[in-house]
């Protein structure tokens, strides 16, 4: 990739939570160590702005899915003013929109009125629901950049100008991940350390946080010398865990370790979303949750969803990989159950952690960062 006779370009990012913040810090950076003459500015979070990105508004933590977005659109759409009066007022080369396809739809729509190109990173997920929405991401998208290997075909067959850039959460990842593999042949579930990793919205982190401290206390009544550690997203999210923390409920916090955290315990309880490729990629064993409710879910949410699984790891690997308790309402025995089930199985822990690792290690060979940092300066090129 070479960008050095490249004159200096604008481009806009748009993002609204952690995960994208950290995918978009990391573009940011591989075409800076290119020598790429860009000015970034757009919204998204801390990360973005270690990287260099000039911040209109600070908008990760404020992110939501599903039905809690209703309660914030009032934010959103003076958000949306927002962005549509910087893209008409100042001269923008290329928009980037990552993730939160609901807000940024809206993004790219101004972006196409106001005659600049639209990248898409991570493709929005028509495939699972929603898939009426193709056509406006068909004349919405100059190109979009797939994190999972499947989609590529997916929306190509519907008219898309789409590539498999690799998955931003394992470009650090070597190829070879032999030593990442777990071995159970002398695990004791009386010992065992379990990681507990609540999500990093507040939305989730208010329907699982507790539910997943109740789990953990019923399996500490059977296993005392059983020990806890809490993945946070940011501080600030540790605060909120730490304030909502069950009194008589012990762990261990970290922040921001979910693959480091994961590689260090023996079994993960995770929100489903893109921590659980993560964890998988740290070779651990571990169930998957997440809320939803449970009238929504009855009368929309049942025929909407079109995917036969939920979590991220079982729908890379086709079938049920790890359990996965989705939509969760209430009921945390038949998760407890399952995760009993594997600390009584050295075998099918060993087993698991082994099957994670073979999923994950292809998807290793691309570094999705600099896929795209090559993307964006071809596409900037022809601005």
């Amino acid at each position: 990739m070479v960008v050095a006779d490249m004159k200096k370009k604008r481009v806009f990012i748009s993002v609204n939570d952690p995960s994208a913040d950290a995918h978009c810090a990391g573009l940011i950076a591989a075409l800076k160590q290119a020598g790429a003459a860009i000015e970034f500015v757009g919204i998204g979070g801390p990360k973005m702005a270690a990287a260099g990105c000039e911040l209109l508004e600070s908008t990760v933590g404020k992110a939501v899915m599903g039905y809690n977005a209703v309660a914030h659109l009032g934010h959103y759409y003076a958000l949306l003013r927002r962005v549509r009066a910087y893209l008409r007022e100042h001269p923008v080369d290329l928009v980037i929109v990552c993730d939160s396809p609901s807000f940024n739809f809206h993004v790219a729509k101004a972006a196409n009125e106001a005659g600049i190109k639209t990248l898409f990173y991570v493709a929005p997920q028509l495939w699972a629901w929603g898939g009426w929405r193709i056509h406006k991401l068909r004349r919405l998208c100059d190109k979009l950049c797939c994190i999972l290997p499947f989609e590529e075909s997916w929306f190509r067959q519907r008219g898309v100008d789409t590539i498999f850039v690799g998955n931003p959460l394992l470009d650090k990842l070597p190829s070879d991940l032999t030593g990442l593999r777990k071995d159970y042949s002398h695990f004791e579930p009386r010992d065992a350390r379990i990681a507990l990793m609540p999500g990093s919205r507040s939305a989730e982190i208010g329907t699982l946080w507790r539910p997943m401290q109740e789990i953990a206390g019923r399996l500490k009544q059977k296993y005392p010398g059983m020990s806890f550690v809490v993945v946070a997203a940011s501080d600030e999210r540790r605060r909120l865990l730490e304030q909502a923390q069950v009194p008589g409920f012990t762990c261990e916090y970290s922040v921001d370790t979910v693959r480091d955290t994961a590689s260090r315990v023996d079994f993960s309880i995770v929100a489903s979303g893109s921590a659980t490729l993560e964890v998988a990629s740290s070779g651990c064993p571990m169930v998957t949750m997440y809320h939803t409710s449970p009238v929504l879910w009855h009368l929309i949410g049942r025929w909407l969803v079109r995917t036969k699984f939920f979590t991220l790891v079982n729908l890379l690997a086709g079938r049920r990989l790890v359990p996965e308790f989705i939509p969760f309402f209430k009921a945390v025995e038949p998760i407890i159950r399952a995760i009993d089930d594997y600390l009584q199985d050295k075998d099918l822990l060993t087993r698991t952690s082994n099957e994670l690792i073979d999923m994950v290690e292809p998807m290793t060979r691309k570094k999705a960062g600099d896929g795209v940092a090559t993307i964006v300066t071809e596409m900037l090129r022809q601005s």
